[in-house]
């Protein structure tokens, strides 16, 4: 876990990194942070409007000619800010999750009927993601995750920080992620019935959820962000134009393009994202100045309370911006 305010930072570390080994989790290992990966992608594609290559309200269409039917009416907005209509391809994953490529994750979703007229709800849909990736790999004719590296990681020193494409494993040190092995696992029965899923195959994921980070990275990104290193003040007030998530995510919940916005009491206002695949589960998050952060994670997912750690998290963050 990562806590700041201010000048003053705490990170610390609880349980076990290594259930094999006994290894005690540390502070600055790294984690698969799923969803958190959208936040850098959407960043990523606000540059590229911000220097004239891309437009929000460019269609599909204009980039990625023939992918999704009806591709002429959902714009690069629509993708971002999960307004698209677009089916979720990770709900009719085959399991085990095999190797991908974007493309074919599109293809899963446009086999379903989309969930309703672009730009008329929210629903979140990785598949958004998916093409917001490819589109940024058509317009800069390069490698989402060597562009990520070149405009985010690179210039902000995020030394623990990557979109892997096909590495199974990830770099030292890292703290492994587990799985229960079925439904009747309960904390109470300890290891017994757990699953390294560490080691996994991200391709699945891409550009929706397959990064790699740290606490301290994730905290570092959100501060550069939000104090407007990365973007101009035009793109960063588009990223933070939201849209009612509350139906999915819970009471006075909104989403913005690629960022999420929590209202935990006294008017205070939290930026960033949450993320979960198997085995990590992470909440990242930051007043609108920046200036105070938590960033937290667990190295078990999915968990037989999903809502224990969130719920935990949650109660800190409203003890520190009580009245």
């Amino acid at each position: 876990m990562w806590w700041a305010s201010g000048p003053q930072t705490w990170q610390g570390a609880s349980g076990l990194g290594d259930l094999a080994a006994k290894r005690p989790a540390r502070a600055g290992d790294r984690f698969r942070i799923g969803s958190v990966t959208k936040s850098f992608v959407a960043t990523l594609a606000l540059q590229l409007v911000g220097e004239d290559k891309l437009g929000l309200d460019d269609h599909l269409e204009r980039w990625l000619p023939g992918l999704v039917p009806n591709g002429d009416r959902i714009t690069v907005r629509q993708l971002l800010n999960h307004t698209s209509g677009l089916y979720d391809y990770t709900d009719d994953l085959p399991e085990p999750p095999r190797p991908f490529q974007p493309r074919q994750l599109v293809a899963i979703a446009t086999g379903h009927r989309p969930l309703f007229a672009p730009g008329t709800r929210f629903s979140y849909s990785n598949t958004n993601y998916i093409l917001a990736g490819l589109i940024i790999e058509r317009v800069t004719g390069q490698r989402l995750a060597t562009q990520l590296q070149q405009r985010i990681v690179g210039p902000l020193d995020l030394g623990d920080t990557e979109l892997p494409v096909t590495e199974q494993a990830l770099a030292s040190p890292y703290i492994h992620g587990y799985a229960p092995r079925d439904q009747d696992w309960r904390v109470t029965d300890g290891p017994a019935g757990l699953v390294d899923v560490t080691e996994m195959d991200p391709s699945w994921a891409w550009a929706a959820g397959a990064m790699v980070s740290t606490t301290a990275d994730l905290a570092h990104f959100y501060q550069a962000l939000l104090s407007g290193q990365l973007l101009d003040p035009e793109q960063l007030q588009a990223m933070q134009t939201t849209v009612d998530a509350s139906q999915q995510f819970g009471h006075g919940v909104r989403y913005g393009l690629g960022l999420t916005l929590l209202r935990p009491g006294c008017a205070t206002e939290l930026w960033g994202h949450g993320g979960a695949l198997a085995g990590y589960r992470t909440t990242a998050f930051s007043t609108k100045d920046g200036d105070r952060q938590l960033v937290a994670t667990t190295n078990l997912q999915p968990e037989p309370d999903p809502y224990a750690a969130q719920a935990a998290v949650d109660n800190l963050l409203r003890r520190q911006v009580s009245c």
